[in-house]
């Protein structure tokens, strides 16, 4: 088991980051469904300061006419397609870890 992980740091890596960005733009869109956006909410405070940085590179991608409450899920959104993306690369190349052996089927 171990192996299996440190031989695959760099995709493990890569892919954990990605995922905590993309569930942390999620969060950040259920949170502005119900809490004002210039409100003092430190779980807000939390959320912003965790994706603002995300949202600002991400805002070359994302449409002009894209209402400023649906950005985070946008974002997220590109942000999977780039996480898809980069398994299908890593996996042509190898790079991914695989299962081993047959398993049972039933």
């Amino acid at each position: 088991m171990d192996s299996f992980v440190s031989a695959y740091w760099p995709f493990h890596l890569v892919n954990y980051v990605l995922a905590v960005v993309i569930y942390t733009l999620f969060g950040r869109f259920l949170l502005g469904l119900i809490i004002r956006p210039d409100s003092d909410n430190y779980i807000w405070r939390f959320f912003r300061r965790l994706t603002d940085p995300v949202l600002r590179v991400m805002n070359w991608l994302i449409p002009g006419y894209i209402a400023g409450g649906l950005r985070p899920l946008v974002a997220a959104f590109h942000l999977y397609v780039v996480r898809v993306a980069l398994f299908l690369v890593l996996y042509a190349q190898g790079m991914v870890p695989r299962l081993e052996g047959n398993a049972p089927m039933g």
